[in-house]
């Protein structure tokens, strides 16, 4: 279906990405006045192309300071609304699926942070998979090599569609027809042609194209509105030593305070140096970071998701083993196991051997207080992550 796009205020020509020869351009610029003439989409969408909610960068706390500009969104497929829009779409489209029974949003639940309660996910036929699905807020702060828990996926867009075409996850493996076979159904599909018209200028549905927009979605998952960034934001000075990150925060218990400082400061300093790899104010991992010695003799150098509204998970690690965050406390504390691939800052300095922090069970339930300060209440129903489709 074709559409006319009546005014722009810009159109950005990106060229293609190096690793990337086959990459597509997007509108960069968002446009400023109706674009959409016709509008079968509506009949299945609580969406309007003419009255889109924000996705585009917002005004983040200033405690986020350089954060803003430190992400791994690249030059060519920048945050649009339209794009996000339709990413939400596809994050909470079932068709995605071979037997249309699961979604992006099946695994990774708005309500959850964005992971799934169960340890492991239900799959199109039933399977059960075997990893655990990672909470997806701030991802796009994760400066590091390579995506998934494996690392697997050089970017997040390329890691996007590689569940969909997982033979346990949403089942569009080699023997259902692969990815040509997810352009097909998607462009059989009322609403796909007109969605992908507005957001790239014709009805073409690529992989490239799906990629691009499933990854503005996800990184517009921006957490900034947890009581820990209420407290940071009554504190912060740019101009003082980390920036007054190691003040008590107003709105936070005494526990709470003695949970952060637990957790900002290194051991030298009386901390456990949890800060050192997931990192303030976005509790994203440190792109330097190793493992974190699960089993013994691990040669694995996994990824873990940012730490905002861990709370709000019910399992924990790769594979899910830990149930409770006293459980990864308790793991930090003294279960961590020497191996190749174990960060060195969890190791006895000058050493091979696993570091025991020894933490008495008033500091562990402190550490635990300061987590739950992370949850970001506010995007837990925030309706633009919501599921967009009329029932």
């Amino acid at each position: 279906m074709r559409f006319l796009l009546i005014t722009f205020c810009a159109l950005a020509i990106i060229s293609c990405s190096e690793d990337n020869d086959t990459s597509e351009d997007i509108l960069q610029e968002e446009n400023t006045s109706d674009i959409v003439t016709t509008s079968n989409y509506l009949e299945y969408l609580n969406i309007d192309f003419n009255n889109l909610d924000t996705y585009t960068p917002i005004n983040l706390p200033d405690h986020f300071g350089e954060v803003v500009n430190a992400t791994n969104t690249p030059v060519n497929n920048m945050i649009t609304n339209d794009g996000a829009t339709l990413g939400r779409v596809l994050f909470y489209d079932e068709n995605l699926s071979v037997n249309n029974s699961v979604s992006c949003a099946s695994c990774h639940s708005q309500e959850h942070g964005f992971d799934d309660p169960n340890r492991f996910s239900i799959g199109f036929d039933g399977e059960i998979t075997d990893a655990h699905a990672m909470r997806l807020l701030n991802a796009q702060y994760y400066l590091g090599e390579n995506f998934f828990w494996d690392r697997r996926a050089e970017t997040l867009e390329v890691q996007t569609t590689q569940p969909i075409e997982n033979s346990i996850e949403m089942g569009f493996d080699s023997d259902h027809g692969g990815f040509t076979a997810v352009i097909e159904k998607l462009t059989e599909l009322p609403y796909y042609p007109e969605l992908f018209s507005i957001v790239y200028g014709d009805a073409t549905i690529t992989e490239d194209r799906i990629q691009r927009a499933l990854a503005q979605f996800i990184r517009a998952m921006i957490s900034s509105n947890s009581k820990f960034d209420e407290g940071y934001a009554q504190v912060y000075n740019p101009n003082a030593p980390e920036n007054n990150i190691g003040q008590d925060f107003p709105n936070f218990t005494n526990e709470e305070n003695i949970g952060k400082s637990l957790f900002i400061n290194p051991p030298q300093q009386g901390g456990v140096g949890c800060a050192a790899c997931h990192q303030p104010p976005t509790f994203s991992l440190n792109q330097n970071s190793r493992s974190n010695g699960l089993d013994a003799g691990e040669t694995t150098i996994f990824k873990s998701p940012s730490l905002k509204s861990a709370a709000l998970s019910n399992h924990f690690m790769h594979d899910g083993r830990f149930a409770s965050l006293s459980e990864v406390i308790n793991h930090y504390d003294t279960g961590i196991q020497a191996g190749p691939a174990l960060d060195n800052r969890l190791r006895v300095p000058n050493s091979n051997n696993p570091l025991q922090l020894n933490l008495s069970d008033t500091e562990k339930e402190a550490l635990e207080a300061f987590i739950v300060t992370l949850s970001d209440v506010e995007i837990e129903t925030d309706n633009r992550f919501s599921d967009p489709f009329i029932n």
